[in-house]
């Protein structure tokens, strides 16, 4: 059985797994994505923010905490939200339980639209980037992260802890098959460009761009941080309107 989207994350063994991994003190969402975000988001406080792929809300919190006005995450998978509503709770943070495709964006909103490894699941990405652009006031920021394109351009290496990455087939753009967590699920491949020019097109201006660095304090242990400075894992760009 193939996933799309956010699906996989309500089959409850596979959510469960996933959490896991993603908890885990040096996983790399933890130790090499994060920090490169907040990076690029800079200060948030007073900022109303729009999260993309809310996840377990766990960005929210933190974005809460450094004092952001208002946040607001949507996602499609019910697992998830439930977990984010726990987070939230007494807060001045929400989320929706719904797609990036089908979530209503409100024109003018947001000073800030923010979203963690989600818009490579996304097949009409210029859709959804338009609807970005829509719902930011003037001078608002998108910032977002995807699994790096050397990553997505193939899959073909991925089995246990590699020792060396095939890239593939990296201008042949569209819907891949990942074999991730016991399961099939769909992704979608683009390249650096690619990202850049449904940007462009959309009327963004390209503020930054990160591919997720390795810094060694952020790592518990020598070789894992050496492990990591082979390939490219995220890419992170930031923009504005």
């Amino acid at each position: 059985m193939e996933y799309s989207g956010s699906k996989v994350y309500d089959d409850h063994n596979f959510f469960e797994n996933y959490m896991a991994r993603r908890h885990r003190k040096e996983s790399p969402n933890k130790v090499i994505e994060y920090p490169a975000l907040m990076t690029l988001l800079g200060d948030v406080r007073e900022k109303t923010i729009l999260d993309l792929g809310s996840g377990d809300a766990s960005l929210g919190e933190e974005l809460l905490k450094q004092q952001c006005e208002r946040y607001v995450g949507i996602d499609g998978s019910q697992n998830m939200c439930n977990q984010a509503e726990l987070k939230l709770k007494g807060t001045n943070g929400s989320v929706v339980h719904t797609t990036l495709e089908a979530y209503t964006y409100p024109s003018q909103t947001f000073d800030c639209v923010v979203s963690q490894l989600v818009l490579h699941y996304i097949e009409d990405l210029d859709h959804i980037v338009k609807k970005v652009y829509e719902t930011l006031k003037p001078g608002g920021e998108f910032v977002f992260s995807v699994l790096h394109p050397v990553m997505t351009a193939s899959f073909k290496s991925m089995t246990g802890k590699r020792t060396d990455w095939i890239v593939d087939d990296y201008f042949q753009t569209g819907r891949r098959i990942e074999p991730w967590i016991g399961e099939s699920v769909v992704k979608y491949h683009r390249t650096i460009e690619e990202y850049f020019l449904l940007l462009q097109r959309a009327g963004f201006t390209i503020q930054g761009l990160r591919e997720g660095t390795p810094q060694r304090e952020n790592f518990q242990h020598q070789d894992e941080y050496e492990r990591r400075q082979r390939i490219p894992l995220f890419l992170l760009l930031s923009c504005i309107k």
